[in-house]
């Protein structure tokens, strides 16, 4: 994804991930309406303190009638409702937590099993530090916006709620001036989104491009200082930190004018409202001093207030983080919304021999300019084929749509008389290995890069590091397969990670194995081994190589060169050499005489 799209997403009005949330937390259902019965309790057993405050007034402080039993009795229920609510807010704060872990969970392995199901074409425009901010800062996020959403706002709103029925039935008129509070709030709450929402997505999207920047740099620390240019990645990313300050400062000006002040000033004008309400009341009955039964409906009122006031204060100064997770739920939402790899299987199509056939291919990343141009292809079963040809030939993009990272857009591609398409993702993969150009490894010992999560047999893993030439390099290791390699195999040279990735494809047992420039960067020693454990797997395994160093596909029952995506020449390396001044005649004598240079110099 690109970052224009990112930063069009990200600023999608939020409220509609709000969906993305109801999904997440489906399964939690009971539990949610329990909190929110328990909630109504507590909220139920706040409103009586100002009604028990109320009757204490009217029917003993003022008409001074010491009862001092029943005076007990009003201040311990008064003591016991308060101190009831308070464990029961406790108790759904813990119940409501855990509702929200349990959600972003669920909601954290969907978007990474949803990642790995993505096509290829996602990662090419894909920027690694920022997927990797949606898959973990991202959804962190949204277990803000779960608790906030769920414990502080929906607690806040049935203390509103309750706490406005309750004076309703005390004097609906006087309830009156108090609502105008909530139209009030749901318009400083407009204005905060419409100032700071552009401000908050923008700094969500400089976060992950923070992170991009701090994983780029990392990866390629090596060449970054070789190049001397530390100095101008620090300017660039100071840049960027700078850009997120703003970005932030924009947000917290927002927050500051608009939340916390602005309340205040509402709760100093609500009272002001309030006790002009009770003067014109008694403007009504002709200036009598205030009668005793209204002082008690007074306090009741005042303390009403504070229980709606100070909710909605909590539901405001909680909007800033809301806005924050908010965003972060939008941006998740889109990357949900790029669509998987889907394709039509039929379940009875398996690979059983290895046959490839490859009939008018065309294919271009941009349609409008083709990079493969029909091409004609037979690979038989446990064969050995080499694919050669300058940069820029069409020799990766052949192998990325053998491996179904592409889709062919003319053409079609067969293994065993099945369309490629119409193979189920799990047989193929389970089917076809592929040895990389970068071996990949992991922070793991060497047997757990070697079965990558399969369950694979011992005896089946020692045999495919075997045939990989691996198995006596692994066992002189301290802890023979079980020894760390360190993270991307640093503890081991570049040929060894090409041979372990090797027995990585073998361990699957195959039937098709893809090379893709595997010998490119090893020594000669380690390409004679790679070359050997080819030759082993001639007739049982159809190998397909890509192939740099022209020697590693010298024995290759056909060559295929291709040259500016369209097939030059075919045949063995004998007759290929026999057609003077052809593309791989020259590609072979090219690489002799690099050979013959370095070899001369001292």
């Amino acid at each position: 994804m690109t970052r224009p799209e990112n930063e069009k997403q990200a600023q999608e009005k939020p409220w509609r991930a709000v969906g993305l949330l109801l999904e997440s937390a489906r399964g939690e259902r009971p539990q949610l309406l329990r909190g929110v019965l328990w909630l109504v309790l507590a909220a139920g057993l706040e409103a009586l303190g100002p009604i028990i405050g109320k009757y204490f007034i009217d029917h003993y402080l003022l008409p001074r009638q010491l009862d001092l039993a029943a005076m007990g009795g009003l201040l311990l229920a008064l003591l016991l409702s308060g101190w009831v609510a308070s464990w029961i807010r406790y108790g759904q704060l813990a119940r409501m937590a855990g509702i929200a872990r349990r959600s972003v969970l669920r909601l954290r392995e969907r978007v990474y099993a949803h990642v790995l199901n993505l096509p290829m074409a996602f990662f090419d425009q894909a920027i690694t530090g920022q997927l990797v901010s949606r898959v973990t800062n991202d959804t962190e996020a949204v277990n803000q916006l779960y608790r906030q959403v769920l414990y502080v706002m929906l607690d806040s709103s049935i203390v509103v709620l309750g706490s406005m029925i309750a004076m309703a039935w005390l004097d609906w008129r006087l309830m009156l001036i108090v609502a105008t509070l909530v139209p009030a709030m749901l318009l400083i709450i407009w204005l905060y989104q419409r100032f700071s929402g552009a401000a908050v997505a923008r700094s969500r999207q400089l976060r992950s491009d923070i992170n991009a920047q701090m994983a780029e740099s990392v990866a390629g620390m090596a060449v970054l200082q070789a190049a001397g240019a530390a100095s101008r990645f620090a300017t660039r990313f100071a840049q960027t930190n700078n850009r997120q300050l703003k970005a932030r400062m924009d947000e917290l000006r927002a927050n500051a004018w608009l939340l916390r002040p602005a309340l205040d000033l509402l709760n100093v004008l609500l009272v002001v409202g309030l006790v002009w309400g009770f003067g014109q009341r008694q403007a009504g009955a002709g200036g009598v001093a205030l009668a005793a039964v209204e002082v008690g409906l007074l306090y009741a009122f005042l303390g009403y207030i504070a229980r709606v006031v100070e909710p909605l204060i909590q539901i405001t100064l909680q909007f800033g983080q809301l806005q924050q997770a908010m965003v972060a739920a939008a941006r998740v939402r889109s990357l949900l919304q790029e669509h998987e790899s889907v394709l039509e299987s039929d379940a009875q199509r398996r690979i059983e021999r290895g046959h490839i056939r490859i009939a008018s291919l065309s294919f271009g990343y941009d349609p409008a300019r083709p990079v493969l141009h029909e091409l004609n292809l037979d690979f038989p079963a446990g064969s050995f084929v080499g694919i050669v040809g300058h940069t820029g030939s069409g020799k990766s993009t052949l192998l990325s749509l053998l491996l179904r990272f592409y889709a062919a857009q003319r053409g079609s591609i067969e293994i065993d008389g099945h369309p490629l398409a119409r193979i189920p993702d799990a047989s193929f993969r389970e089917r076809v290995g592929l040895v990389p150009q970068e071996p990949y490894l992991l922070a793991a010992s060497a047997r757990e890069n070697i079965a990558m999560g399969r369950p694979i047999p011992e005896d089946q893993l020692i045999a495919a590091a075997r045939a990989a030439r691996v198995h006596d390099f692994i066992e002189a290791l301290p802890q023979g397969y079980d020894t760390p390699l360190g993270e991307g195999g640093a503890r081991v040279s570049t040929g060894q990670k090409q041979l372990i990735a090797m027995a990585r494809a073998l361990a699957g047992a195959p039937t098709v194995l893809f090379l893709d420039e595997a010998t490119s960067n090893i020594d000669s020693a380690t390409e004679r081994v790679i070359s050997e454990a080819l030759e082993a797997l001639r007739g049982r395994v159809t190998v397909v190589a890509i192939a740099h160093r022209l020697s590693t596909i010298r024995a290759a029952d056909q060559i295929v060169v291709l040259n500016h995506g369209h097939l030059a020449e075919l045949g063995t390396h004998e007759t290929l050499m026999a057609h003077e001044g052809g593309i791989y005649q020259r590609l072979v004598q090219l690489q002799a005489l690099d050979v013959d240079r370095q070899a001369e110099e001292p």
